[in-house]
C-alpha cells in the first residue's frame, strides 16, 4: 500500500486534512495487513513471512517518512507566510484584512 507521492498544497487546510488522511490508510488497516501479511499454518511453506514483514514495515517507513516530510514542508511553508505578514503588519498596523489574514495563517500553523 503505497503512500501518495507528489507535492502536497498546504492553501487549502481541508485538503491537506484529506490527504494525511490518505496518507495513514496503512496504520488505520494495520491488523488487516499483519493479517494477510502473516501466514497461516496451512501456508507457512508457500510464503516467506520473514520478507512479507519486511515488506510491510518497509511501506510502513515510507508511508510515516512521507507524512512527516510534508507536514514539515506545510509547516515551513506557513510559518514562512506567517514571517512575511508580521514583517507587513509593522508597517501597516491599521490594515484590519492584513490582521485577519496573519490570525489565519498563525492559525493554520
Amino acid at each position: 500500500m503505497a503512500a501518495p507521492s507528489g507535492a502536497a498544497g498546504c492553501e487549502d487546510f481541508a485538503e491537506f486534512q484529506e490527504l494525511l488522511r490518505v496518507m495513514r490508510t496503512i496504520d488505520d488497516r494495520i491488523v488487516h495487513e499483519l493479517n494477510t501479511t502473516i501466514p497461516t499454518a496451512s501456508f507457512v511453506g508457500k510464503v516467506d513471512a520473514g520478507q512479507t514483514c519486511k515488506e510491510l514495515y518497509q511501506s510502513l517507513m515510507d508511508a510515516h517518512t512521507s507524512r512527516e516530510r510534508i507536514i514539515k514542508n506545510c509547516i515551513a511553508q506557513t510559518s514562512s507566510v506567517v514571517k512575511t505578514l508580521r514583517e507587513e503588519r509593522e508597517k501597516a498596523q491599521d490594515d484590519l484584512a492584513l490582521l485577519k489574514q496573519l490570525r489565519k495563517e498563525q492559525t493554520k500553523v
